[in-house]
């Protein structure tokens, strides 16, 4: 970092921000398998809670790549990156005091463990989407892992490289045997009981 850059601290507190949204802001990071269903149980939980005034916004691993980090490949280092900047991303968006739900396979303990130090104690919540790899590729909507199998993609997560699962994450959905339903409703649970602890 330039030791020509220093950080403007803003004048509006998290109390002020509680007392416009209703909530405090955190970040509600999913982590699993492509196909696993992230991305399906991020868009559900952000209109569940947005249809309950809650002040939420959903990052979605293809969308950021499309734009903020259309730069990055696949590699380790490429994939650490593009979790170093979500999680800068994530950050900022609670600080600003929304819900924040993350939608990325982040297949490395040690880039999902960098992400939750980001972020103030008590915001991060990890919840571990989990679907067994065969289950994966029977769902794989985007035909990916098909094109991984016939060698035609390099870099795949389960398959040409490694998914290294949360060993204490804040909440486990085992999505081959629960329906979206189910699985908002247990996220939401979970971040009722957050949000009640951090407004007492």
């Amino acid at each position: 970092m330039s030791e020509n850059i220093f950080p403007t601290r803003t004048n509006v507190d998290a109390e002020q921000r509680i007392r416009r949204t209703g909530h405090p802001g955190c970040v509600i990071w999913l982590t699993g398998l492509s196909a696993s269903g992230k991305s399906t149980i991020a868009t559900a939980l952000e209109q569940y809670l947005c249809d309950r005034g809650k002040m939420a916004y959903m990052l979605d691993g293809d969308n950021v790549r499309g734009g903020l980090c259309s730069d990055l490949g696949f590699s380790p280092e490429h994939r650490r990156e593009n979790i170093r900047r979500i999680g800068e991303i994530a950050k900022l968006f609670a600080d600003a005091g929304l819900i924040c739900i993350t939608a990325f396979i982040s297949p490395y303990r040690s880039d999902r463990e960098l992400a939750h130090s980001t972020v103030s104690p008590g915001k991060f919540l990890e919840v571990y989407v989990n679907a067994p790899l065969q289950v994966c590729e029977q769902r794989d909507p985007k035909g990916l892992y098909a094109k991984a199998r016939a060698g035609k993609l390099k870099e795949f997560t389960g398959v040409s490289a490694p998914y290294e699962p949360p060993l204490k994450a804040d909440l486990e959905l085992h999505t081959d045997t629960m329906s979206v339903a189910e699985c908002v409703a247990q996220i939401s649970a979970m971040l009722e009981r957050v949000l009640t602890e951090k407004r007492h």
